[in-house]
């Protein structure tokens, strides 16, 4: 299959890192190469920019569509971003750009069971050299493990009912496709809860939030891409759902305002001092044009905050 990804807010986002010449830059989700492209084309002749991805077929297509001496690939999680610059000699950087979940390649490629849509393998691994899937998650944990999953990853408010389908369903036969689980999930929802999308789709994030440590994950990049930072240095993040804007937003807070003294107190007694400042108070948002070009913007939200 083709590699083919659309660069949500791509401007607003290479704007927001306010990218110079010679800069060094990492985009650390890499995917199709949009923002990187862009990036690129902004940095001069000797600037830098490191690509991350998980995702191998991620790195290979950038490597072939992409070549480019500015241009350093690595795969692996972004987490380990300190890692991945320290392998290319680099301490510090003017700017990190986050363009959070799931690529188009890898939700429309039916190998990859990221969709409900297609009858694919449960699996949804963005780093296929990983071992655990979705199938192993929906067909192993227990019920109250899967429930919270469904829950708190999901925010799914038939969670328990759609754990307890899956269990009856399991205990006959194990689910090992995307169709079947669908299918399972819809069965337990009221035809009402179709008027705000699938049935399913609420789950299916979860899973794959699950599979792939999403959230942890964004919490050590982001830390690590604090130190990473050299002062004015920008950190930019797209994130395209409610619990990773809320850790972008709850972390860029704590980072502005670090203080844990009571509020009582004339002035700050912890010494704990702010990292960061907020560049977006409120998220940005996409326009009109680029949700109707590309639907699956529509959710998208972009932070950015600046290094002290």
């Amino acid at each position: 299959m083709e590699f083919s990804h659309f660069p949500v807010m791509a401007n607003q986002a290479v704007n927001l890192m306010a990218v110079k010449q010679n800069g060094i830059y990492i985009d650390s989700t890499l995917g199709g190469g949009g923002h990187t492209k862009l990036i690129l084309s902004l940095v001069g002749e000797t600037g830098r920019v490191i690509g991350i991805d998980r995702d191998v077929d991620a790195i290979n297509h950038v490597r072939t569509s992409l070549d480019d001496f500015r241009l350093s690939l690595w795969h692996g999680n972004f987490s380990r971003i300190a890692e991945a610059a320290e392998e290319f000699g680099i301490r510090h950087v003017d700017g990190i750009l986050f363009d959070l979940g799931v690529s188009s390649y890898q939700i429309d490629n039916p190998k990859r069971g990221f969709s409900y849509v297609t009858d694919s393998p449960l699996d949804m691994r963005m780093d296929t050299a990983q071992t655990l899937t979705a199938s192993e998650i929906v067909n192993g944990y227990p019920k109250e493990e899967l429930t919270r999953i469904f829950s708190e990853y999901g925010e799914e408010p038939f969670s328990r009912k759609i754990t307890e389908a899956i269990i009856r369903e399991r205990e006959v036969s194990p689910i090992t496709a995307t169709r079947r689980l669908a299918e399972i999930i819809s069965e337990v929802c009221p035809p009402y809860y179709r008027k705000s999308g699938h049935p399913a789709k609420r789950c299916f994030q979860a899973l794959r939030i699950e599979v792939n440590g999403e959230l942890d994950e964004l919490k050590k990049a982001l830390s690590a891409a604090v130190e990473l930072l050299s002062p004015g240095g920008r950190i930019v993040v797209i994130s395209f759902h409610s619990l990773e804007d809320r850790a972008v937003k709850t972390f860029f807070r704590q980072q502005e305002n670090p203080c844990e003294c009571p509020k009582d107190l004339p002035r700050c007694a912890c010494g704990k001092k702010a990292t960061l400042k907020v560049i977006t108070k409120k998220p940005v948002i996409p326009g009109e044009d680029e949700n109707t070009k590309n639907p699956r913007s529509h959710s998208s939200k972009l932070r950015a905050a600046e290094k002290l």
